[in-house]
């Protein structure tokens, strides 16, 4: 259950970081009358889904101790970094893709000790 929980919580924070890509978008794209409007929207949902994603994660704290807990996060790197690649269309290159590999690795070699 704990790390469900955790999956959770960088799966919220992954929606919030993004939230807050598209409100930077916005502004930058829409017209005057109606920038601010649509950028507080995102801007507030970003703020909705991190003010979760906290409410979670101190749950997890609760659930797991923070030496296991915290490292664990480190999977929000991976996932941005691929809707960053898959949802706006941004360059991932080689470091990238090596940097996740081993994020992945340290995650597995993490777990295997629980």
């Amino acid at each position: 259950m704990s790390y469900l929980l955790l999956f959770i919580v960088s799966i919220l924070t992954c929606c919030g970081q993004l939230s807050q890509k598209v409100a930077a978008q916005r502004w930058q794209s829409h017209p005057e009358p109606s920038r601010l409007r649509v950028t507080l929207y995102w801007l507030f949902l970003s703020a909705l889904l991190l003010g979760v994603a906290m409410l979670v994660w101190l749950r997890v704290l609760q659930l797991l101790p923070l030496s296991v807990a915290y490292p664990m996060i480190s999977l929000n790197f991976v996932l941005v970094t691929l809707c960053a690649r898959y949802v706006f269309g941004e360059p991932t290159d080689k470091q990238h893709w090596i940097g996740i590999g081993l994020i992945m690795l340290g995650i597995f070699l993490m777990s295997r000790g629980l």
